[in-house]
């Protein structure tokens, strides 16, 4: 028994008002010349499912507001409405039609959206991987959508003649095959999710060996061939540094007490030449500088003594004036009496004669002191070239000793120079290999890590592999079951159908789709849009027919847009279409829904369906004023 998936009716809420079709038979044909708008209706309800992206005319976006479908899914009832308008159309607004309760909005994308909520109602979950079965994918697969499911429900009018699912679309195949078995219930999504694993594990498998054979290529660049070669080579290195580094202590052992002993007696005694030089050269400055402070003393006190000098001669030659006057009042002095020994002038005792003040105290002492400084300056001057001396000897006695030092420096270690730094070449070089070897092992230790990943990665995809064909054969029964009777249906049908091109027909097992002519459906190369029209028909009845006669998820209806329009002269196989139609909804009623919309009906047919009329003056969209035949774009085909 396939799910029930019902659509009852559709409300386009326009800006003229609402325009309403029930579906009320199961069996509906939407019947009116091209460019009225039946398919624009029908993408309508593709859009209102959020089930891709459809192709709207420009009515249905300049002049459509909200799309709301009735529908039964399962058990239960609801209307869905979702709003055209750009800022609106990311969310659906679902009412519970039985319990009349306005159920949450849900976004038509994301986690918890319209989509969860279709596919959960399909028994579905939404986190489904279509995972390549075949090859060497390492892709995990794409998210199984509503979206993917409703092309099992509805065959658009650009593709009836040309794809089944975007069959010819190479890039889908593992979806289209992935979401027939689910409807069939010929995998199960944790089928599908262990054969995502499997994949994945195949891109893991091929970066850990790429990575493995990227060290490996490195390991033989580096002549490392093995591990324990690695091993070997690196004990060498480690022996050879020890090896060098035991030679080098033994050279320092017979250098160091040469230094100790001799070498370091002359470089104690250059150490004091030298600051022994230092202390004579700073105690000739100190000489040198009291030198010239004396000139400058005794320069200055000169300068006294002359001054003074000039003072005695001067007293002198006053000690002869006569004063005749007094110098104050300018009164005679000649009739004053004046004793001996007294001055002339202030008539007091005279204190000293003329050559007496020639030999004042003030010239004798600066004659003494004058004295003084020139014994004083040359036993500074004797000092001064004292240090001097000291000083050419400390200089004399550091050059011996330095020379010395070299010669013996010379002698003693220049012979050990080579042989020392022999040893410490080899020392390095062993210690650079030792590195080398290092990273090599520490690689060898990296090849044995991905190593283990590999065949711990390769047993998780064994393992996987091994569930997946248990699972597998488990359904096994089932799906020859399938394949048989829907194979069985396809090919009775196709020969009621009389399609002129068929010569032979089949079901591919592989990848589900007819074998027209012992070729399979995207390899055949039809005449005629009608042929392929007719074969499409066929095999969408077909799975609809074996879907209702068993236990599966397959939405139990069917949508098919503009059969007729590739199948014009060919009348009777139209005839033949309709009557099969009619006789899929009438073997179990009300099972079933079929959803056609055409052209014209064939002019013989009669049947017990529901007819919905369109002209140009009653368009699908009926509120809005239809230009008038020829004066609207069609919605494009798939070519286009």
């Amino acid at each position: 028994m396939t799910l029930k998936f019902r659509l009852h009716a559709v409300s386009l809420h326009t800006t003229e008002g609402t325009v309403s079709y029930e579906f009320g038979s199961d069996l509906t044909v939407l019947e009116g010349p091209t460019g009225v708008g039946k398919t624009t209706l029908l993408e309508l309800i593709r859009y209102g499912f959020a089930a891709g992206e459809p192709r709207l005319a420009t009515v249905a976006t300049e002049a459509v507001h909200d799309v709301a479908i009735d529908i039964s899914i399962g058990g239960d009832e609801y209307l869905v409405t979702r709003s055209l308008d750009r800022l609106k159309s990311k969310n659906v607004r679902i009412v519970d039609k039985r319990t009349g309760e306005r159920l949450p909005d849900l976004p038509v994308d994301g986690e918890l959206s319209f989509n969860t909520f279709l596919l959960e109602k399909l028994g579905l979950p939404d986190d489904i991987k279509a995972p390549a079965q075949k090859g060497k994918s390492s892709k995990a697969g794409s998210r199984v959508t509503f979206g993917d499911i409703f092309k099992y429900v509805y065959i658009p009018q650009y593709a009836i003649n040309r794809d089944i699912a975007d069959s010819r679309e190479g890039y889908y195949d593992p979806k289209r095959k992935a979401v027939f078995e689910l409807l069939f219930k010929l995998t199960d999504p944790e089928i599908l999710a262990m054969q995502s694993r499997v994949n994945v594990l195949n891109g893991e498998i091929d970066n850990a060996d790429s990575h493995l054979n990227t060290i490996l290529d490195f390991l033989r660049d580096s002549n490392t061939s093995s591990r324990e070669e690695v091993e070997q080579n690196l004990q060498e290195a480690v022996a050879e540094q020890e090896a060098a580094r035991e030679e080098l202590n033994l050279l320092r052992e017979e250098l160091d007490p040469v230094i100790d002993r001799q070498t370091q007696t002359y470089r104690d005694l250059l150490t004091d030449a030298e600051r022994s030089l230092a202390e004579a050269r700073a105690a000739a400055q100190d000489l040198a500088r009291e030198r010239d402070e004396i000139g400058l003393e005794r320069r200055r006190v000169k300068a006294d003594y002359a001054r003074l000098a000039r003072m005695r001669d001067a007293g002198a030659r006053l000690a002869n004036i006569e004063f005749t006057v007094c110098p104050r009042c300018m009164q005679s002095l000649s009739n004053r009496t004046v004793e001996e020994d007294r001055c002339r002038l202030c008539l007091q005792p005279d204190p000293v004669s003329p050559e007496r003040a020639a030999d004042s105290y003030e010239l004798q002492q600066l004659e003494l002191q004058l004295d003084e400084m020139d014994a004083q300056r040359e036993a500074t001057e004797q000092q001064f070239e004292k240090a001097q001396r000291a000083i050419t000897d400390r200089e004399s006695l550091i050059k011996h000793l330095t020379e010395t030092l070299e010669a013996r420096t010379s002698q003693r270690v220049t012979p050990r120079l080579q042989a020392f730094s022999d040893a410490s070449d080899r020392m390095a070089t062993a210690r650079t290999r030792q590195e080398s070897f290092e990273v090599a092992l520490q690689q060898w230790d990296r090849v044995e890590d991905i190593a283990g990943q590999v065949r711990q990665l390769r047993s998780e995809q064994d393992r996987l592999k091994a569930s997946i064909a248990t699972r597998k054969a488990a359904l096994a029964i089932h799906r020859n079951s399938v394949c048989n009777r829907i194979e069985e249906e396809f090919r009775e049908t196709v020969t009621n159908l009389n399609i002129a091109t068929v010569e032979s027909a089949g079901f591919d097992r592989e990848n589900y789709l007819p074998i027209i002519n012992g070729k399979v459906f995207t390899k055949t190369l039809m005449s005629g849009g009608g042929s392929m029209t007719a074969t499409q028909i066929a095999y969408w009845v077909s799975l609809v027919t074996v879907a209702r006669e068993m236990d599966t998820r397959y939405p139990s209806m069917l949508i098919i847009d503009g059969p007729r329009l590739a199948l014009n002269t060919a009348t009777e196989t139209c005839a033949a279409i309709y009557k099969r139609l009619l006789k899929g909804v009438a073997e179990d009623p009300g099972a079933v829904q079929f959803l056609v919309s055409d052209n014209e009906l064939p002019d013989d047919y009669e049947g017990d369906f529901a007819r919905v009329e369109f002209d140009y003056e009653n368009p699908t969209v009926a509120t809005i004023r239809h230009p008038g035949e020829g004066q609207v774009e069609v919605i494009a085909s798939a070519e286009d």
